[in-house]
């Protein structure tokens, strides 16, 4: 591993619209002064930029979600469900407010397309041409370069809640590889899924769920051996509620609700515009968060059964 990355302010990246992102099609859900006031006024400016986001020209203090390219992942801290952590195209942002407020956080320029907690204060980013862990909760990176991966595109990754030194990371057009050995090497899993899964999961019961987009939500119960499909959907995002892992959601066009730990599935909402991460908290089993690719976050107080906007955001 290289030298710890600190938190640093980010670059000026070119603002687009985050709907112009690719999104799943538009379908039924389950179809697929003076010198010294003069300094004193640039030193505020500076803070002002950096808690702002970067100092990006007009920019003030982020209300909602940040305009920024692509929602790739989210987390909920574990101890407290008021803090959010949303990997972006351009880095990491931070609420401390339930996601009315946002903040730049760390790691600009990194496409944090995934976001895994290990346990404890270990987390996990990958994304296009990133793999990074942090072993203070986020507030230090360091670079990750394992044997075994045919490249650093990985654009789904997750971990093993049984086993937090096993990861796998499903590699774009390659396939999907798991490390046992907490990121010092992978091997090859399968070459008939991980190409497109934008999301993956393992349940407690050994069973590893991949959302690709182009075979819908495929299920394996030998290790990634041999698979199956249970739903027809291109997902982004996919979350085990850690209290109840019978209880899943999966995000796409809409939302979709397992009771049965993935056997089953029904609509709980459905956006337009589509749906991308999605998360669970800890701390407060029946509350989810879901990221509206309509520059939109939604919450859910009853288990993923009802949605709504949250105002601000």
């Amino acid at each position: 591993m290289a030298t710890k990355t600190k938190r640093r302010p980010p670059k000026r990246p070119r603002i687009q619209n985050p709907t112009r992102q690719t999104t799943p099609p538009r379908r039924p859900w389950l179809l697929y002064g003076t010198a010294a006031a003069g300094l004193v006024a640039v030193v505020i400016a500076l803070a002002l930029a950096v808690f702002n986001g970067g100092g990006r020209s007009g920019e003030q203090a982020s209300v909602g979600l940040p305009d920024t390219p692509d929602y790739h992942s989210l987390l909920v801290n574990p101890t407290d469900p008021r803090k959010l952590v949303l990997g972006t195209h351009v880095g990491l942002y931070a609420s401390s407010d339930s996601g009315r407020h946002w903040r730049f956080d760390a790691l600009p320029g990194d496409d944090a397309m995934n976001l895994a907690r290990a346990g404890g204060e270990t987390m996990w980013l990958a994304g296009h041409d990133v793999f990074k862990k942090s072993t203070d909760g986020g507030t230090t990176w360091s670079d990750v370069r394992p044997a075994g991966l045919p490249s650093l595109d990985i654009h789904g990754f997750t971990v093993d809640p049984r086993k937090p030194n096993v990861l796998y990371a499903a590699v774009a057009g390659q396939g999907l590889y798991r490390s046992r050995d907490g990121g010092r090497a992978f091997s090859l899993v399968s070459k008939d899924i991980g190409g497109s899964v934008m999301a993956l999961a393992v349940l407690p019961d050994g069973r590893i769920l991949a959302g690709d987009m182009q075979q819908g939500l495929l299920e394996s119960s030998n290790g990634g051996a041999s698979w199956r499909r249970t739903l027809r959907a291109q997902l982004m995002g996919l979350a085990v509620n850690p209290s109840d892992a019978k209880r899943l959601l999966a995000a796409g066009s809409g939302i979709a609700l397992s009771t049965d730990g993935g056997r089953t599935w029904r609509s709980v909402l459905n956006l337009q515009d589509g749906v991308g991460p999605v998360a669970w908290s800890r701390s407060s089993p029946g509350l989810a968060y879901a990221v509206g690719l309509n520059r939109t976050l939604y919450r859910s107080r009853d288990g993923g059964e009802n949605w709504q906007p949250i105002e601000g955001s």
